[in-house]
């Protein structure tokens, strides 16, 4: 018998949405959750000497407004960062990435976060790596510099998360401007352009996983309008009282260990979901938001644990363990009467994270 080398290797990456902050924890505390962006990756067994950059194509959500350029792709940018980083300048040549994405642009659901984490894991795949999982999350902040989406993304679960004080050198090279670590490509970009990047130091991001208790789902309800990050950090004041801080504080303490408790105990998690510090500043950006966050409670609404703006929104995230319809069916109800249309889906929290499969 003969054995014949496959003419091809192909392998799934899968990365999970993302809802951050989660009531008091704002810019520490991530969910992953049953929504995802996949790549189908494809790469030769014995690719032509040919010099080719990989083919991109995009189905899904937003698909119609994503770049396919692999020197304007967030995806493949991130990827060459990390080749780059290894002494690799090129992408290998004759490889197809399929990309299918089920999470909405702009919405508050972790869009670009995990888009960062398939372009580590790319780019980590493409070179043949090997990372741990504490460096790819160094390289991913290094491009998405707020930890809570990018560790839920790639870890799963309920996570909190913080970047770490680092030495001057260190902190110098994690400060260097985002437009340094992953530049814009020019038009007539070509194989030299964004040579010798800035690495990561390493271990900027500490995390850890808290529990989850089995019987909470997350139903996501979001707007059909965009909210930029920039515009929703926009509104956020320099400085907060001490009386806000502590109210955040004391909430985050109770909550992170009330949402793996079974069975889960609505008032306490409903209480402990109150926030100061992000929530009523963003307000006057998603018209319906003070109704929804003060009129549905677990009294009025059995079955619900807690609500919170998802991210910076203007997705709604409601926990709950039962009557999902009904919850999401007021949701949608208050923001009609705004005049804004949604779209709502029951999610399930993503324990496993991001995923990197021969298939």
């Amino acid at each position: 018998m003969s054995s014949s080398t496959p003419s091809s290797r192909t392998y799934k990456i899968n990365v999970p949405c993302t809802s951050a902050n989660i009531g008091p924890g704002f810019d520490v505390c991530g969910i992953a959750l049953s929504k995802s962006l996949s790549l189908k990756v494809t790469i030769p067994s014995n690719p032509s000497d040919q010099p080719s950059l990989p083919t991109i194509k995009y189905t899904g959500l937003d698909s119609e407004n994503v770049p396919l350029s692999p020197y304007k792709n967030l995806l493949t940018r991130v990827a060459l960062y990390v080749l780059r980083s290894h002494g690799i300048n090129t992408f290998p040549n004759g490889v197809t990435i399929e990309a299918h994405n089920e999470i909405p642009f702009g919405r508050g659901l972790g869009s670009s976060g995990a888009a960062v984490i398939a372009g580590v894991l790319l780019g980590d795949l493409l070179g043949n790596l090997n990372l741990s999982r504490g460096r790819l999350l160094d390289f991913a902040l290094m491009v998405e510099r707020h930890p809570d989406n990018v560790t839920a993304a790639l870890m799963g679960g309920f996570v909190g998360s913080y970047l770490r004080e680092l030495s001057p050198e260190d902190m110098s090279a994690a400060s260097i401007p985002l437009a340094e670590v992953l530049p814009e490509y020019p038009p007539d970009a070509g194989p030299d352009w964004g040579k010798n990047p800035p690495l990561p130091p390493n271990g900027i991001g500490h995390y850890v996983r808290f529990g989850w208790a089995k019987e909470i789902k997350a139903i996501a309800v979001s707007p059909r309008f965009e909210l930029a990050t920039a515009k929703a950090r926009g509104v956020l004041p320099d400085s907060y009282t001490r009386k806000d801080l502590i109210f955040n504080l004391q909430r985050l303490a109770v909550l992170t260990t009330a949402l793996a408790r079974s069975p889960p105990d609505p008032d306490l998690i409903y209480d402990a979901m109150g926030d100061r510090v992000h929530q009523p500043y963003r307000m006057t950006l998603i018209p319906g938001l003070p109704k929804i966050l003060t009129e549905l409670t677990p009294t009025s609404h059995p079955g619900l644990l807690g609500i919170c703006l998802s991210g910076a929104g203007p997705t709604i995230l409601a926990l709950a363990t039962h009557n999902f319809d009904s919850i999401a069916a007021e949701i949608e109800r208050i923001f009609k009467s705004e005049g804004v249309e949604v779209d709502w889906s029951l999610l399930d929290v993503d324990e496993r994270g991001s995923t990197v499969e021969e298939v």
